[in-house]
């Protein structure tokens, strides 16, 4: 697993991108004493339940790995032209 450019801001926006794709789901609103960690596991596995990113093996699942598949996978939903991607 290669770190990505940006990888940081990129899971900062992925949580951000993914709290609106949750709510639109149904699901409440994070609380704001909900860590970080938390967050990116929870929208992990709803992405995963909804087959809109391949799950990592069970003996990989982490909190880095998952972090870098929230970067992918919000690195594919921004236009190419986007200031993260540069």
């Amino acid at each position: 697993m290669s770190k990505l450019k940006n990888e940081a801001q990129l899971v900062k926006k992925a949580v951000e991108v993914g709290e609106n794709y949750a709510k639109l789901r149904g699901y409440s609103e994070f609380r704001p004493t909900d860590s970080a960690k938390d967050k990116v596991e929870s929208l992990y596995r709803l992405l995963v339940r909804d087959k809109l990113i391949v799950p990592l093996p069970a003996d990989q699942e982490n909190g880095q790995t998952m972090r870098h598949k929230l970067a992918l996978w919000v690195s594919h939903q921004l236009p190419k032209d986007h200031p993260l991607l540069q």
